[in-house]
This record gives structure tokens, sequence and C-alpha cells, in this order.
């Protein structure tokens, strides 16, 4: 028989027999084609199946199938001979509930999250133009490739280290997590590190959730970028890491900057500068000459004479007024003395009175009323003085 007839026997056969099978499992590989067919895997701890949804099906389904879902699907049997392949194709697809891997995925999520691991506010920012990049992936992959591809052709000033480490199977996890812990032991100072592979299943993708990675990427003193190659999908990685990209390409894209963009940023700032200068030149131009033609510069010493005509104008005024005030205070000062002087009682006494005290007390006497006979009196001249006493008393008439 040819292979097309053998094939074509086997065919007979599975899909008379397994017309209308239920199998219950758990989905991976999910895809989603433009064409809005859905291709997965139904799997359990002994075996996988592959499965197709014809879109027709898929926009009648009352659940939305994701990786990690526990199902029971109804469908038959179909092999695909240009493959050699058998798949269900299915017509129902009913939820079981959380799969094994999604709720070890939830529990551990929960659990790191509790202890701060994903905080936005213990990120730290990637460097502007970093000079050595470590990459922890595995050498023969597809992703270093791309990764390499994308950085050589937007920046050409950074050297990269491949940190060998297995991205897929039980060791996977043990390997990741050595390679970052030795990329920030390195000799020469690594300025970002970046963990990744391309895509893959949840079962291809789950050494990026295994504890040890995500705790060894926590502790990691420099900026770490986690590059799973899974869009769909969030990896705990990607919660920890300080910077997530989509895929080992866009981590290139984040890592440096495009140098075509930042030579055109730096011409247009150039120009920006330039043009800034001139304005700025013409600016302080039209100020200096407006400076220029100012009487301060005509004339440097025009102000400085004026305030000294001012000053001396000043100064005589302030002459005058003293001269002035002090000839005022003069003739008050004159007038005073002759008023004190109108009433010196010596200036009477030259005018011929006298005053008469009683020698007993000193007090001054103005009328005969207050002398009684035998009073001794001191009489005071101009020049001189004379006691007396009283013998006798007239009274006015």
């Amino acid at each position: 028989m040819t292979v097309g007839q053998l094939t074509g026997q086997i065919s007979t056969v599975l899909e008379s027999n397994f017309s209308t099978v239920w199998v219950a499992g758990e989905i991976s590989n999910l895809t989603r084609a433009a064409s809005g067919h859905c291709y997965l895997s139904i799997k359990d701890e002994d075996a996988q199946i592959g499965a197709i949804v014809w879109r027709s099906t898929a926009e009648r389904l009352n659940v939305t199938m994701s990786d990690g879902m526990s199902v029971v699907c109804q469908g038959a049997l179909d092999v695909y001979a240009p493959r050699g392949a058998y798949q269900l194709i299915l017509k129902k697809v009913l939820p079981q509930g959380e799969g094994d891997l999604q709720r070890v995925l939830r529990q551990r999520r929960e659990q790191l999250a509790a202890e701060g691991l994903f905080d936005q506010d213990r990120k730290k920012p990637l460097p502007r133009f970093p000079r050595r990049v470590a990459m922890v992936t595995s050498p023969t992959g597809a992703a270093v490739q791309d990764f390499l591809k994308v950085l050589g052709r937007r920046w050409q000033h950074v050297s990269v280290v491949v940190v060998p480490a297995r991205v897929q199977g039980d060791k996977a996890a043990a390997e990741i997590a050595n390679g970052i812990a030795l990329a920030a032991r390195l000799q020469e100072k690594i300025d970002v590190v970046v963990v990744g592979r391309g895509g893959g299943s949840l079962e291809d993708l789950w050494a990026f959730n295994e504890e040890a990675v995500v705790r060894a990427i926590a502790e990691c003193s420099i900026p770490v970028i986690s590059a799973v190659g899974h869009e769909i999908d969030v990896s705990l990685s990607d919660l920890v890491a300080d910077v997530r990209a989509l895929t080992p390409s866009e981590a290139a894209e984040l890592v440096v900057p495009d140098r075509i963009e930042l030579a055109e940023q730096l011409t247009v700032l150039s120009g920006r500068l330039a043009r800034a200068l001139r304005g700025r030149a013409a600016e302080s131009r039209i100020q200096l000459e407006s400076m220029a033609s100012t009487t301060v510069f005509r004339k440097p010493f025009e102000t400085i004479q004026h305030l000294a005509r001012q000053l001396d104008d000043l100064d005589r005024r302030g002459n005058r007024a003293s001269r002035a005030r002090f000839q005022l205070q003069q003739q008050r000062l004159s007038g005073l003395v002759d008023r004190l002087e109108s009433l010196n009682p010596r200036a009477v006494l030259d005018r011929g009175y006298t005053l008469t005290q009683r020698s007993i007390d000193g007090k001054l006497l103005s009328s005969g009323d207050q002398l009684q006979l035998g009073d001794q009196l001191i009489t005071r001249f101009a020049n001189g003085s004379a006691t007396s006493r009283v013998e006798q008393i007239e009274p006015e008439e």
C-alpha cells in the first residue's frame, strides 16, 4: 500500500469507531487563527491530543477558552492525512473549573504578591544608554537571535553577554535563576539583564512561573526585563520584573534607543537650539542698541554733573537756612535776656529802690502792717545794706 492508502484505511477505522466521543482534560497550546478557527490540545497527566474548534462552532460556544482551563469536550475523531496526525473536531466545550497548573499558578501568584514582590514601587528604571546587557536564555534558541538582530539594527554601542540556561524542562528554573545571579556577579558591570525565550504553551513557559526564578529576579540588583514570548498569558516573571516585554524583539527595542530616531531627534533639537540662539542674539542686539542710545551711555557724566549741581544748590540753601535760623534764635535769646534783666531785683535797686526784710526770718516786707515794734530790719540798697529797729509804726492816711 501507499502511504495515502494506509492513512485512508486508518482514517476509516478511527472515524467510524470514534464518530462521537467525550474527552475530559485541560486546555493547552490554545491559539486563535485570523480565520476564526481555534487550535488547541486537550491533555492530562498521561497524554495529549490535538483539537480544532471551527469558527462556526466557536461562535456558538458559551465559554471563553483559555490555557489551563479544565474542560469536558464532545467531538469526533479526525485523521489529518497531510501530517499523518489524528485530532478531535470539537462540537461542545463545557468548563469543569480551574486546571491543576492554573490553580498552582494562582496560589503562587497570591503568595508572592502578598510578600510585595510585584509592587510597583520596587521597580527599577532602565538606563537610557546601557553599555553591557546580559541575556539569560538558551543560546541555541530563536529568542537570542531575534534579540541580537533587533539590537544590532537599533544601536551598535552595546555589548551582549549570553548567559546559557535551559528555558524548558525540569531543570530550566534552576538554571535560569542561577544565570540571573551570575549576571549580577560578572566582573564587568552589567547594566540590564534580559530573561526570556520564544513563545510556547503554558507548560513550555512554566519555568518562568517557578518561585526560584521569580525570587532571583526580585533579588537582582540590576534592572531586569522579562521577555517571555507569549502575549496572551502573563507569567510571574513578567509581574516581578522591572519591565515586561511581549517578545525578545520588543525587549531589544526597550533596552536601547533607536539610533535613527535619536539622530532625527538630535537634528530637530540642533535646529531648535540654533534658532533659539539666533533669536536670543537678535534680542540681545536690540537691547544693546537700545541701551547704547540712552543718555547714560551717550553722556555718561551728565547725570553726575546734574546731581553735583543739585548738591551745590542744596548746600547753598542749607547755609542760608542755617544762618537765618541762627539769627532768629539769636534775636529770641536777646529778647529773653532783656526780659530777665527787667525782672532782676538788682536793676530795681539801681533805680533808687530798696528791699526790706525781717532779720529774724528773712521775710521780704511790702507793707507796714507786717511790722511790729522792736522788729530788727535789714534794708538792702544797690550797694550795701543797713540794719535798723522799728521804733514807731505810722499807718497810711
